[in-house]
């Protein structure tokens, strides 16, 4: 049985809530990592680039899947980039290269996004328990 999510409801990715919020982070991370010392180019500020990028990536490679599970699989992996860049802002709070003030905003960013991945997720496997319970009935 092959699982193919209803493309007809959607037409982009970038119809996506949870893409759009993530796409708000990844632009902010651009504008914070620009502030850290030059020192850090190859190691914070290339991994928050690399995590940043990652979210949005891997929602976009899942939603091209048209698979409800390998898109669930790919919007996990985003989610667990978006943890990483939890973890990097405090180490960037604790080195002191963003301000607390800074820190609070980008984590509510982070909150949300990751609010509306997990929503997305959510609506990914009820669709596909639906798709696979309408199959079962035919």
């Amino acid at each position: 049985m092959i699982e193919i999510i209803d493309t007809m409801k959607l037409t982009s990715f970038e119809e996506l809530d949870c893409w759009k919020a993530c796409r708000i982070v990844r632009n902010e991370v651009k504008l914070t990592i620009k502030k850290f010392p030059p020192e850090e180019k190859y190691a914070l500020s290339d991994n928050m680039r690399r995590s940043s990028r990652s979210i949005t990536d891997n929602i976009v490679e899942g939603f091209g899947r048209f698979h409800f599970q390998e898109n669930i699989q790919f919007c996990r992996i985003s989610r667990g980039s978006l943890f990483e860049l939890i973890d990097q802002h405090i180490t960037a709070l604790d080195e002191s290269y963003i301000t607390k003030d800074e820190y609070n905003d980008t984590r509510e960013l982070l909150n949300k996004a990751i609010g509306l991945l997990n929503g997305y997720i959510n609506y990914l496997e009820k669709s596909k328990a639906k798709y696979k319970q309408s199959n079962i009935n035919k």
